[in-house]
C-alpha cells in the first residue's frame, strides 16, 4: 500500500493551506498563553475564572464552527465545480444564522454572567471572577460569529493568508490592551479579569473589520456584496439542512459535553482547574499542528470530490492519516519542551520571574495532566483529522454525528462524574476517562474510513 502520494500538486496544495493555518493557529496559541499568563499573575481565582468562562464562550465558538463546518462542506466541493454564485448564497446562509445564535448568547452572558458561572463552580470567588470577565465578553460574540463564516469560507476556496494576518495583529493588540486594561496602565482603570475580556473584544472588532474589507474590497474568487445578505437560496439550504445541520448539531454536543468536563473539573475545586487551565493552554501547541493539516485535508478532499477525481481521493486520504502520525509525534515532543520551560523560574536582574502565580501542587496537577495529554495526543490527532477533515469533506456527517455524540455523551461524561465527582479518583485519572472517548471514537472512524463508504459528491442544486 503506497502510504505517500507521488502528486506535486498534491503537497503544492497542502504547503498552500497547512502552513498559514498552522501559523494562524500558533498565533492563536501566543494569545491564549499571553492571557493566561497575564490573568495567572492574579492568582488561582482569575485563572479558574475565566477558564471557566472561556467554556461559556466555547460554547458559543464550536456553534460558529458547526454552522461554517456545515457549509464548508458544500462550499469546498461546491469550488471544486468553480461555482462561485452557490458559495455566496451560502455563505449569506451561514452568516444570518451565526447573528441569530450570537444574539442569544450575547443576552445570556450579559445579563445572566452569576447564574453561568454557578454552573461551573460552587466557589464564590471563582464565580466573581468568571462573571465579570463573562458579562465584558459578551459583546464580542457577533464580531466573532462573523469572523468565522467569512474566514471559514474563504479557506474553503484556498484562501487562508488573510485569517493568519488578522491573528498576527490580533496578538500584538491583545498583549497590549490586555497591559493596559488588566493592571490599570497608561491612566485605565485596573479593571483585572475584566480588562482581559475588554482587550478581546477590541481585538474582536479589529479581526471583523479587516476579513470584511477584503471580502468586500479585494477578495476576487466569491465576489461577495452586501445585497446577497437579501436573497435566500432555497435549494442551496435544503442541501446545507441534508448535510450540514448534521455537522452543527454534532459540534454543538461537543461543545456542551466539553462544558460538562470543566463542570467536573470546576466541582473538583479551584486548584484542580487551574492545573486544568495551563495543562490545556500547552495542549494546544497539538492544535497549531493539527489545524494546519487538518484545515488541508478537509479543503483538498473536498475540492478533489467535487471535481470527480475520486480515485485521487482514496490516495490522498491514505497520505493524510500518515502525515496525522507525525504531526501527533512532533506535538508530544513540543508539548514536554514547553512544560519544563513554562514551569521554569526566570532571573531578570534581581528579580525572579515564573509564568503562573499558583502553588506548586496545582503545578505538580498540572505537569500530571500534560502528561496523560501527551499520552492521548495520536489519538486525537487522528480523530480530530478524519472527522474534521477527510470524513466531513467527503460528505459524511450523520455517521460523523453518532460518532461525535455517542462516546463522548455515554462514555466520557458519565465517567468522569463517577471518577471525579463520586469516587474522587486522582485528577489525572479522572481527565484520562473525560477524554477517553478520543480512542474509541479515533479506532472506530479508522473503520470508516477505509470502508470508502463516506467518498460522496453532495455539492449538488
Amino acid at each position: 500500500m503506497q502510504l505517500f502520494v507521488k502528486d506535486r500538486s498534491f503537497y503544492s496544495s497542502l504547503i498552500h493551506i497547512a502552513i498559514p493555518v498552522s501559523l494562524q493557529g500558533l498565533v492563536m496559541f501566543g494569545v491564549n498563553v499571553t492571557d493566561t499568563v497575564m490573568v495567572g499573575s492574579l492568582g488561582e481565582f482569575a485563572i479558574a475564572g475565566v477558564a471557566l468562562a472561556n467554556q461559556f464562550s466555547f460554547l458559543y465558538q464550536i456553534t460558529c464552527f458547526g454552522i461554517a463546518g456545515g457549509m464548508g462542506v458544500l462550499t469546498a466541493q461546491f469550488w471544486g465545480k468553480k461555482d462561485r454564485e452557490a458559495i455566496g448564497a451560502g455563505l449569506s446562509i451561514i452568516i444570518k444564522l451565526a447573528f441569530c445564535f450570537g444574539l442569544l448568547f450575547l443576552i445570556a452572558a450579559a445579563f445572566f454572567p452569576k447564574y453561568i458561572m454557578g454552573i461551573y463552580s460552587t466557589d464564590t470567588q471563582v464565580q466573581i471572577e468568571g462573571a465579570a470577565y463573562l458579562r465584558m465578553l459578551s459583546f464580542s460574540y457577533l464580531f466573532l460569529g462573523l469572523t468565522t463564516m467569512i474566514a471559514s469560507t474563504l479557506r474553503s476556496v484556498g484562501v487562508v493568508k488573510l485569517t493568519l494576518l488578522t491573528n498576527c495583529i490580533a496578538l500584538v493588540l491583545n498583549i497590549f490592551f490586555n497591559w493596559i486594561f488588566i493592571f490599570g496602565n497608561l491612566g485605565a482603570p485596573r479593571m483585572g479579569t475584566a480588562g482581559a475580556s475588554l482587550a478581546t473584544t477590541i481585538c474582536r472588532i479589529v479581526e471583523v473589520t479587516i476579513v470584511l474589507i477584503f471580502l468586500l474590497k479585494m477578495d476576487d474568487r466569491i465576489r461577495f456584496r452586501l445585497r446577497m445578505l437579501l436573497r435566500w437560496e432555497r435549494d442551496i439550504f435544503r442541501n446545507y439542512l441534508r448535510n450540514g445541520v448534521p455537522v452543527i448539531v454534532s459540534d454543538i454536543f461537543l461543545g456542551v459535553g466539553g462544558n460538562m468536563i470543566s463542570v467536573v473539573l470546576g466541582r473538583m475545586g479551584a486548584a484542580v482547574m487551574s492545573a486544568a487551565a495551563i495543562a490545556n493552554t500547552i495542549f494546544q501547541l497539538t492544535l497549531v499542528f493539527l489545524m494546519g493539516v487538518s484545515s488541508a485535508s478537509g479543503v483538498i478532499t473536498g475540492n478533489t470530490i467535487g471535481a470527480g477525481e475520486f480515485k485521487k481521493v482514496r490516495e490522498y486520504g491514505k497520505t493524510f492519516l500518515v502525515l496525522a502520525i507525525m504531526v501527533s509525534f512532533l506535538s508530544i515532543l513540543c508539548i514536554q519542551v514547553v512544560k519544563v520551560a513554562i514551569f521554569h523560574q526566570f532571573q531578570i536582574g534581581s528579580a525572579t520571574f515564573q509564568a503562573f502565580n499558583v502553588e506548586d501542587s496545582t503545578k505538580e496537577l498540572a505537569s500530571q495532566l500534560i502528561n496523560t495529554l501527551s499520552f492521548l495526543a495520536v489519538f486525537i490527532t487522528l480523530s480530530q483529522i478524519l472527522t474534521k477533515g477527510i470524513l466531513r469533506a467527503g460528505g459524511d456527517t450523520r455517521f460523523l454525528l453518532i460518532a461525535d455524540v455517542l462516546f463522548l455523551w455515554v462514555v466520557s461524561v458519565p465517567l468522569g462524574f463517577i471518577t471525579g465527582l463520586y469516587l474522587n479518583w486522582p485528577p489525572y485519572l479522572v481527565f484520562f476517562f473525560l477524554r477517553i472517548d478520543e480512542v474509541i471514537k479515533c479506532i472506530w472512524c479508522l473503520f470508516r474510513f477505509f470502508s470508502w463508504k463516506w467518498i460522496r459528491d453532495v455539492a449538488v442544486r
